[in-house]
Parts: C-alpha cells; structure tokens; sequence
C-alpha cells in the first residue's frame, strides 16, 4: 500500500506542475474518496492543497467528518454553503410547467454541479488543479454526475476499484468511522450508491478485476457501462459536410 501512496503522490505532484497548477483544490464531502483524495493531496502539494466543504441539504454528519479529515492531514479548508444557491436555481428552473422540482434525479443532481462550479471558481482564482475522488468502479457503470463530480483535471483514483480505495484509506490513516460508512453521493436523504447501481461493490469489483461474476451480474454492470458511455466520452463534434 505504501509503494501505491507514494505513485499516486508523485502523480498528482507532477500532473499539477505539469499542467501549470500552483496547487490542487478538491471536494471534501465527508466520504471515504474524498478522504483519500485529500490525504494524498497534503503529501503531494503541502501547503498548496485546499479542499472545499460545500454543504447542500445533506446530512450534517458529512460536515463533521469532512473536518475531521482536514484535521487529520492538516489540509487547509473553505466551507461554501451551497444550499441557498441549490433552493433559488430550483425555483427558477421550475417556474411554469417544467416539473424539474419533481423530477427526484434531476433536482439532486443540481447538487454535484453546484459543487463542480464552485470548485472551478477556487481554481480560477488561486490557479490550481481540480483533483476529482470518483475511482474506477464508479467510472464503469456511470455512477457520477456529468459536468458535476465528473468534471475534473485529474482523477487520481481513476483506475482503483473501491475495494482498493478502502485498504489505502486504512493506510494513510482515514478515520475508521469515515472507512466503514456505507457510500453514498449525498443527493437525497438515505440515498447510497449500492441502492442506485443495484448492486454491491464486492460485486462489482471482482467483476472488474477478474472478467467473472454471475450472470445477473454480468448483465447488470454491462448495462450500466454501456448506458453511460456517453458520460466518458468527449462531446461528439459534427464532421464537415462531405467530410
């Protein structure tokens, strides 16, 4: 684990400076990636690592634990409440019959937007990086939010399935509580990631690290990887006429 901790630090340090980054800034939403996004980020870029907390009607145990993650890898943090910024852009967007307040997705995922413009607005300012927490088994089956937590510079959890996350979490000292907590995207009150995707992440994992799983299985992560691959896509562009 630690050879692993110290590639990811490397990585990190010399994808920001190679990209013209006076730093990195990231979401700190009191979960297990963010956790381990953050801890790397302090070892890479100390004292130019700023992660963001950005509260939206979620549950105020991720604010207490975001903290405490700060604390424990002595990251400097900006708290953004997002919440009255969420409450007026829904009730613009559903002024007349547009139904978005009752549409449950597309109203929560206004959330991971908010955040990724926010954390935009950090790395315009002080020229730093994004760091993105979403890790490899989330990026194969599509459980992110476009142009939200899936808007990023860097991904240094990209090709690590959470499983894999979970045993460095442990190694660089993530408190337990943080670690052992069911994962959840925060957008709706109970919601976690196993009920979204219909599926365990053990499951889905071994799938992806060995090509086995039963079929049900099988077919549920080869649906899910094939309904979001627009989401890893670049934007099409039209071709030229004749071209």
């Amino acid at each position: 684990m630690e050879a692993l901790a110290r590639h990811l630090t490397a990585w990190i340090a010399a994808e920001v400076t190679a990209a013209g980054g006076a730093g990195a800034v990231f979401g700190l939403s009191g979960g297990l990636d963010s956790a381990v996004v953050a801890a790397l980020a302090a070892r890479a870029l100390p004292g130019r690592a700023l992660g963001l907390v950005m509260p939206c009607h979620g549950d105020p145990q991720d604010v207490d634990d975001a903290a405490a993650v700060a604390a424990r890898f002595a990251v400097s943090v900006s708290t953004v409440d997002l919440s009255p910024v969420h409450d007026a852009l829904l009730e613009q967007l559903s002024l007349g019959a547009s139904g978005i307040r009752d549409d449950r997705l597309a109203a929560a995922n206004l959330k991971p937007r908010l955040r990724m413009t926010t954390l935009y607005a950090f790395a315009n300012h002080l020229d730093y990086r994004v760091l993105g927490t979403d890790n490899r088994s989330e990026l194969a089956v599509g459980y992110f939010t476009k142009y939200g937590d899936g808007g990023a510079d860097l991904l240094p959890l990209g090709s690590l399935v959470k499983g894999e996350v979970r045993d460095l979490a442990r190694h660089l000292g993530v408190p337990e509580r943080i670690v052992a907590k069911p994962p959840s995207a925060g957008l709706w009150a109970g919601q976690t990631d196993e009920a979204e995707m219909g599926l365990t992440y053990e499951q889905l994992d071994a799938y992806l690290l060995t090509g086995a799983a039963p079929p049900a299985v099988k077919a549920r992560v080869d649906a899910l990887h094939a309904a979001s691959a627009h989401k890893r896509a670049l934007p099409r562009i039209a071709p030229k006429p004749g071209a």
